[in-house]
């Protein structure tokens, strides 16, 4: 009896413990990452894939969200790709496909998908 037990526990935590899937919204993201700063010296319309962290998302659909890096933040815009992050929990290790777009004097990523 005590053996089963000791099994069980051992199977419990052996799942609880397991590394669980990446997620992907939208498209997966493919191709070499770059950092935030570099991205921002090339033009709009470049396709790019970036890692980083999501800092801060739309309280209200989460039709956009804050990637930041070691280099900087940058503002992804989902609404096009058409998905939203508002079930990806802020502070998760995101990387991010898209093309880059202008937001008035900013530089902003227009998302093709995630992984997260």
């Amino acid at each position: 009896m005590r053996a089963v037990g000791v099994l069980l526990i051992a199977i419990m935590l052996g799942f609880g413990c397991s590394k669980r899937d990446a997620l992907v919204l939208g498209q997966t993201p493919n191709g070499d990452t770059r950092t935030i700063n570099s991205v921002k010296a090339v033009g709009p319309g470049t396709a790019v894939v970036l890692n980083g962290t999501m800092i801060e998302k739309c309280p209200v659909a989460g039709c956009w969200f804050r990637l930041r890096d070691e280099t900087g933040i940058i503002k992804v815009d989902t609404r096009s790709a058409g998905f939203v992050v508002a079930k990806v929990p802020v502070n998760s290790k995101l990387v991010v496909s898209g093309k880059l777009v202008t937001d008035g004097d900013d530089v902003a990523i227009e998302a093709l998908g995630i992984r997260y």
